[in-house]
């Protein structure tokens, strides 16, 4: 007997959080019940074969494991490669719901053919437990920044209207298969930062709208506090910034954006680090800058 394939694949990736992922698992299992799903962990190298011993303890979940790290991108598009759902949802292995939300995701994918993507409200794990995501605005073509709606901000129905945006959160993005066909998979060249904001322009790019859809909400344990650097996201953010121009801005503009990351944003950031005694950051901000060149 053929069997019916899940309306929902799940796709997490694990990179030494087994404790994080068994909690995102567990939710998964206790809260939904309104829909099919399956869920896919793939083991980005981590150092323990995290990838058995979820097998092991959750015989339901189908898993993968890579010998090698590829990154957040290249390991969701393992994820996705084996995908049987019609939709995708790509969701950190540090998240977690308490409620099932996912019909009114559906129901959003379902409501307009143009819609392609969407986001939940994404709100801090911990105490307050404010908002985290609630939509995004678009990227300044110049500094390569954008903002997070709803930042900070209490869960007080300010953000409980559903809208568009323009871009998603990689935290929690669901999408439908289609897609993929047309927009490709996650861009693999960034491997940690900008990939699913490249992604999402493809998306766009290819005649899809991107929604916020506050009707479903994920918890979502990164820490709000501000300003925690490492030579690790420093390079990348630098890096990534510049290749975002670099592939999806064209002329005049293409060439201010990147000029204003190396001529301005490069040099302030890396004497901010100085003066601030981080010398290891203001290195990283340079070697990224190196990085990008090395990539064209």
């Amino acid at each position: 007997m053929k069997q019916i394939p899940p309306l929902i694949s799940f796709i997490t990736i694990c990179y030494n959080g087994l404790d994080d992922t068994c909690v995102l698992i567990e939710s998964l299992r206790d809260t939904i019940s309104s829909v099919s799903y399956e869920i896919i962990v793939v083991d980005n190298a981590s150092r323990q074969d995290e990838a058995s011993l979820i097998q092991e303890r959750y015989p339901f979940v189908r898993t993968l494991r890579s010998e090698k790290n590829l990154g957040f991108s290249g390991g969701n598009n393992l994820g996705i490669q084996i995908a049987q759902g019609k939709y995708l949802f790509l969701i950190n292995n540090d998240t977690y719901l308490t409620e099932d939300g996912l019909p009114a995701l559906i129901e959003r994918l379902e409501s307009d053919p143009r819609i392609g993507a969407v986001s939940p409200k994404i709100r801090f794990a911990f105490p307050p437990q404010s908002i985290q995501f609630a939509g995004y605005t678009k990227l300044s073509r110049y500094t390569m920044r954008n903002k997070a709606l709803g930042m900070g901000c209490p869960d007080d129905g300010t953000f409980d209207t559903p809208r568009p945006s323009a871009y998603l959160h990689g935290a929690a993005l669901m999408l439908k298969r289609e897609v993929i066909w047309k927009a490709g998979l996650m861009p693999e060249i960034y491997f940690l930062y900008y990939e699913e904001l490249d992604w999402c322009t493809s998306m766009t790019r290819a005649g899809y709208q991107l929604w916020y859809e506050p009707r479903c909400t994920i918890f979502h344990k990164e820490s709000q506090s501000t300003g925690r650097q490492s030579p690790l996201r420093t390079f990348y953010m630098m890096r990534n910034r510049i290749l975002y121009a670099w592939r999806n801005l064209s002329g005049m503009e293409r060439c201010l954006a990147i000029a204003y990351q190396m001529l301005i944003v490069a040099p302030k950031d890396s004497l901010c680090f100085v003066l601030k005694g981080e010398p290891k950051l203001a290195k990283a901000v340079w070697h990224g800058v190196k990085a990008f060149w090395k990539l064209c």
